[in-house]
């Protein structure tokens, strides 16, 4: 006999593994969302098992986080590395393992929540295998990507199909703000039930670090003018924007200004490919001196480089959400950011930081300007910042309105049958 039980919940992310360090190849946003709600969710009572893909021998099938949540890697084609674009036909392999492991454990999942558009296909499988209620989030959207690329891959199209059937049929699709809300209407389709709940970050982890105490600590000048840089090495991230706009700034060469880009992974990868092009660019004009590349930042450093930084930039050509603007939010860092997608939500224009028109090297140059030449200003932004992300996006308000979805949508299925194995 299988058990079904409304208190514990599967989070599925193929592509995203909770359990892996952040600043690996496409391990981002999406991995800290997983792993975060997962970590706030069990606080509240819930059991939850994170589900991924095994990327490499060496990875552990299950890694116990806590008491009530872990993460649970299946086999899902060969035990390494690969990209998204080239995952959709290991899924079905995904979906027999997830099944697999709800016999062995003797029991189903009466809920799972799905995240990027690959898992939500794994969901809409096993809801035709078996009664569950599915909730999604999207992370981005394919019709939005594709806009901001040259090359469209060959799997667009299966891409563009999943999230539309997604919205349309499943239980409830999670938008992170309103922006990514309104480009689902407009661009993925009018049918679906869409609830907005943002993102969040670790409000004890980043904010109560001093300036000067941070840049002791990283060695960095009491008198530098920080601009600071943290993300995967991706073109659609907008890094070379953001190098130009260092470029054009009024104050090379009159300030002790500097460039700190951290993240990235191995060299061989994509985002080591990219790595390798914004350093070019860097060398072209002339900004070896004031340009460091501090490699991945993990958890034990990356509040100081936060706190440190006079400015956090964040020149995406789009983002649905953007964690990084909230986790320098969160560290009282005025934030400089595409006026794209949830970037719109999260920073709010002359109170949080300043908003830019993305690939607009000139705008984000006088954005950053304005604050790094008014000390007063820049203070009274990351105040104001620290304040906006303790009201509106901590983890612990995410996993109390996903409990608020969560119980409204299990209530409706509480007088269902217990299913026979």
């Amino acid at each position: 006999m299988f058990q079904s039980t409304k208190h514990r919940i599967a989070l599925i992310s193929v592509d995203g593994d909770p359990a892996i360090a952040i600043g690996q190849e496409e391990a981002g946003g999406q991995n800290v969302y997983v792993r975060q709600v997962g970590n706030a969710l069990a606080k509240l009572g819930w059991q939850v098992d994170m589900f991924t893909r095994r990327s490499s021998p060496e990875q552990a099938a299950i890694v116990q986080h806590g008491p009530n949540y872990r993460t649970i890697r299946l086999k899902a084609g060969p035990a390494k590395f690969i990209g998204r674009d080239n995952l959709f036909d290991y899924l079905p392999e995904f979906v027999v393992q997830f099944q697999q492991f709800q016999q062995r454990e003797g029991f189903l999942y009466s809920l799972i929540h799905t995240n990027y558009w690959l898992s939500a296909w794994v969901g809409m499988e096993l809801k035709k295998l078996q009664p569950l209620i599915q909730v999604h989030t999207y992370h981005s959207l394919g019709a939005i990507k594709y806009r901001s690329i040259g090359e469209v891959p060959a799997i667009a199209a299966q891409r563009l199909a999943v999230e539309q059937a997604c919205l349309e049929t499943i239980d409830r699709v999670i938008a992170t703000s309103p922006q990514e809300q309104k480009h689902m209407r407009i661009l993925v389709s009018q049918k679906g039930r869409i609830e907005m709940i943002p993102c969040g970050t670790d409000i004890n982890k980043f904010g109560g670090i001093e300036r000067s105490v941070a840049r002791e600590k990283l060695g960095i000048a009491p008198d530098a003018k920080m601009v600071l840089y943290v993300g995967r090495f991706d073109r659609r991230k907008g890094i070379e924007t953001l190098v130009r706009a260092v470029a054009e700034s009024s104050l090379r060469g009159k300030a002790n200004l500097q460039l700190v880009i951290g993240g990235g992974s191995r060299p061989e990868q994509s985002d080591g490919i990219e790595r390798d092009r914004i350093a070019n660019i860097v060398d072209q004009l002339g900004l070896q001196a004031c340009t460091t590349f501090p490699g991945r930042l993990d958890d034990t450093v990356l509040p100081f480089y936060y706190a440190a930084a006079d400015v956090c930039v964040v020149p995406s050509h789009y983002e649905p959400f953007g964690l990084v603007a909230i986790e320098a939010m969160a560290s009282e860092t005025p934030v400089v950011a595409s006026n794209v997608g949830g970037l719109q939500f999260t920073v709010v224009p002359e109170v949080t930081g300043l908003l830019a028109p993305p690939k607009h090297e000139v705008a984000f140059a006088a954005a950053i300007d304005r604050i790094l030449t008014n000390p007063t200003w820049r203070d009274r932004l990351g105040a104001a910042g620290r304040k906006r992300v303790e009201i509106a996006f901590s983890w612990n308000s995410v996993a109390s309105h996903l409990t608020d979805l969560y119980t409204h949508l299990l209530a409706k299925t509480e007088k269902q049958p217990q299913i026979a194995a």
